[in-house]
């Protein structure tokens, strides 16, 4: 079976083809280029590089958020009329537990984070080689999702390459429970999105037209309750 996988949630951009398993062909890059302007022509040089056409591959693979709304919107959209024009059956994935695939064998907790600006951030927790969540994805604020992670009292690796932006109050508040991925796998594989993407039953071509992102933003009522409530407990 050939998989094409589209990874866009964020700034990142990863695109791989994958046969039976085997990776074909990946790139991933961190270069900040918009992605309307590098997806298509990078799938295009992938497919030139392993000698396919795009109606050769039996099923498509996408990041379907959190993340970036902008970036969400790229992948799905070119994802969506790919799967649609090609006749083939289209498979989203949870874009953090596509980052957290990067460190499955940890013996641990897998916190995977994205920056959400204002000292939010989207993230979902996970645990062991099947990456059985223990916190769903979602958008919060640092400080409440610290909080969680304290009271679960267990060894948490954070990856992301947003990480840095919050690791000095992670290790603070944290200490010896936290670590730290490395910069080597802090950037999400289309490979290991394939990877996930393989295990789910596939869905009908109808599904392609009603297929959007996950955004898992919190709406602004909900966020303004959030710092409401955490106020109150600190007077």
């Amino acid at each position: 079976m050939i998989w094409l996988g589209i990874e866009t949630s964020n700034s990142p951009l990863s695109i791989a083809i994958v046969k039976d398993g085997q990776v074909l062909t990946e790139v991933v890059q961190n270069i900040k280029l918009t992605h309307s302007v590098t997806v298509m022509p990078t799938i295009e040089e992938l497919f030139s590089k392993v000698n396919l056409k795009p109606n050769e591959i039996d099923a498509i693979a996408v990041s379907e958020g959190p993340g970036s709304y902008t970036g969400l919107r790229i992948g799905v959209t070119i994802a969506k009329t790919l799967a649609w024009t090609l006749q083939k059956p289209l498979v989203g994935v949870s874009s953090l537990s596509v980052l957290a695939s990067n460190a499955n064998l940890f013996n641990g907790l897998i916190c995977a984070m994205f920056d959400a600006r204002r000292k939010n951030v989207y993230a979902g927790v996970y645990k062991g080689q099947e990456l059985n969540a223990v916190i769903d994805d979602h958008h919060t604020h640092i400080d409440y999702l610290l909080e969680r992670l304290k009271e679960l009292n267990m060894p948490i690796l954070f990856i992301g390459s947003d990480i840095v932006y919050f690791k000095d109050q992670i290790a603070e508040q944290l200490g010896e429970l936290a670590s730290f991925a490395s910069s080597s796998i802090n950037l999400p594989r289309a490979s290991k999105l394939i990877e996930l993407a393989a295990k789910k039953t596939l869905p009908s071509q109808d599904e392609i037209h009603t297929f959007v992102p996950k955004y898992h933003r919190l709406a602004q009522a909900e966020a303004e309750w959030i710092k409401e409530q955490k106020r109150e407990q600190q007077s």
